[in-house]
C-alpha cells in the first residue's frame, strides 16, 4: 500500500486523536533524531522487518533509527535506572524499546517512563480496543506503551514422529515420560521458558483467578504447589534428566529439526511455518496448543523518561500501528506476528493478508488466556531458581 493512500485512509477514518498542529510539531521535532531502540536480536525475521521499518522511518520522516540487538529486556531497565541515578536525566541510551509484563511494571512504578503519549497517536484509532491493549499483564498500560503486536504460546511438533501431542500439563507429564529425554524447555528467566511455568501453573492451580492479583506470600505457596510437584516429576523424563536445560526457543528448535527433541515452544503462532519455509524445520512441523488454552498477550514499546529522542520514539511508534506496518508484520512471510489493529476497519487486501496461513502455522483454534498479574513473574523465577537453577 502507498503512504499516501495510507494517509487518506486514516484522515479518512478520523483517527487522529491529538491536534493536527500538535503532532506536526512532533513531526518536525523528530526531524534528524536518531532513536536508539532496544529490541530483542534473536530472530532473522524479527531484525529483518526493524531494519524494514527503519528504513521507512528514515525515508519518511528523516529518523534514524538504530536496533540495539538485546537478549532480555530486564538488563535495559537496570540501564535506565542506572542512568538516571548517574544524573542522565535527559541523555539517556535507550529512546525506544520493546516491552511488556514485568519490565514494564517495574519502569512504571519506578516513573521511568516518559507519557502518557500512546493514545495521542494519530494511528491509536486504528487499533483493537477488545484486545488487552490498556493493560499489561494486568497492569494498566494508561498511555505509557503503545501496543506492537499479539503473541500467544504455541508448541511445534513433528508429524512424523509425534502424530499426536500432549494437549494438557498432565498429557505432558505422560508424554515425557514415554519419550524420555526428548522434552525440555529454556531455563528460567528465559523469556520463553518462564512463561511455559506460567503455563503450566495455569493448568495446574487450583484458583487460576488468584493469579491476576499481585503475588503475596499468602496466595504464593497454595498456588504454586501443584506446580513444584508436576516438576518434580516432570523433571526427572526430561533432556539430560532435567539437570540441565535448554538455553533458548531457538535452540530447541534447531534440537527439534535435528530429532533430539520432540517438541519446541514459541510465543509467536506463525513461526513454525517462518521454520519450514527457511528449512530448519521439516514440512512435517506442526503447531498446537492445549486443549484448555495457552497464555497470550499484546506486546508493546515504551520511552524512557530520560530519552533523548521523544519526537522521533512517538513517530516511529506510530508509523509501527501504521496499516503498512502491521500489514507487513503479520504476513507469514515476513514474521507473521498478530496485529494489534482493528482488522475489520482495514482494508480488503490489508485483511486478506493479515488472514492468510502457511503451513506449520498454528491451523487449530486455541482458547488464549489471560496473563498472570506481572507481580507473579519475579516470583515464580526466583523459587524455581531455587529449587532447579543450581543443579
Amino acid at each position: 500500500m502507498k503512504f499516501s493512500t495510507l494517509t487518506a485512509m486514516v484522515l479518512t477514518l478520523g483517527v487522529a486523536t491529538g491536534s493536527h498542529a500538535d503532532w506536526s510539531q512532533i513531526q518536525n521535532e523528530a526531524r534528524g533524531q536518531t532513536v536508539y531502540f532496544n529490541a530483542w536480536g534473536g530472530g532473522e525475521a524479527i531484525n529483518a522487518y526493524i531494519a524494514w521499518a527503519a528504513k521507512e522511518a528514515k525515508a519518511r520522516y528523516d529518523v534514524e533509527v538504530r536496533h540495539v540487538k538485546i537478549t532480555d529486556a530486564a538488563e535495559v531497565v537496570k540501564r535506565v535506572q542506572t542512568e538516571l541515578a548517574a544524573g542522565r536525566k535527559g541523555d539517556g541510551s535507550v529512546d525506544l524499546m520493546w516491552v511488556n509484563g514485568e519490565n514494564f511494571r517495574n519502569l512504571k512504578n519506578g516513573g521511568l517512563l516518559f507519557g502518557p503519549w500512546a493514545q495521542s497517536l494519530p494511528n491509536w484509532g486504528l487499533v483493537d480496543l477488545n484486545k488487552p491493549v490498556r493493560t499489561d499483564f494486568s497492569v494498566p498500560t494508561e498511555g505509557f506503551e503503545s501496543p506492537w503486536g499479539t503473541a500467544q504460546l504455541t508448541f511445534i511438533a513433528d508429524s512424523a514422529k509425534t502424530p499426536a501431542p500432549p494437549r494438557s500439563a498432565a498429557d505432558l507429564l505422560a508424554f515425557a515420560k514415554a519419550n524420555p529425554g526428548r522434552v525440555t524447555y529454556p531455563k528460567p528467566p528465559d523469556f520463553h521458558g518462564t512463561t511455559f511455568i506460567k503455563q503450566l501453573l495455569l493448568d495446574l492451580t487450583p484458583n487460576p483467578a488468584v493469579l491476576q492479583q499481585a503475588v503475596t506470600p499468602a496466595a504464593f505457596a497454595p498456588a504454586t504447589q501443584p506446580l513444584w510437584a508436576f516438576l518434580d516429576q516432570l523433571h526427572p523424563s526430561l533432556w539430560r534428566t532435567g539437570k540441565t536445560f535448554a538455553a533458548s526457543a531457538a535452540e530447541m528448535h534447531r534440537m527439534l529439526g535435528d530429532g533430539e527433541l520432540k517438541l519446541s515452544i514459541t510465543f509467536n503462532p506463525n513461526e513454525a511455518a517462518n521454520l519450514i519455509a527457511s528449512k530448519q524445520l521439516p514440512a512435517t512441523a506442526y503447531s498446537f496448543g492445549f486443549t484448555r488454552g495457552t497464555i497470550g498477550n499484546v506486546h508493546f514499546v515504551a520511552i524512557p523518561v530520560n530519552a533523548r529522542a521523544k519526537a522521533g520514539a512517538q513517530v516511529f511508534a506510530n508509523f509501527l500501528l501504521s496499516v503498512e506496518a502491521q500489514t507487513r508484520k503479520s504476513d507469514i512471510s515476513v514474521w507473521g506476528d498478530g496485529t494489534v489493529l482493528d482488522v475489520g476497519k482495514l482494508p480488503a487486501a490489508a485483511q486478506a493478508t493479515m488472514r492468510k496461513t502457511a503451513p506449520g502455522a498454528l491451523a487449530e483454534a486455541v482458547p488464549t488466556l489471560p496473563e498472570p498479574h506481572a507481580s507473579w513473574v519475579e516470583a515464580l523465577e526466583g523459587e524455581w531458581l531455587k529449587r532447579y537453577g543450581a543443579r
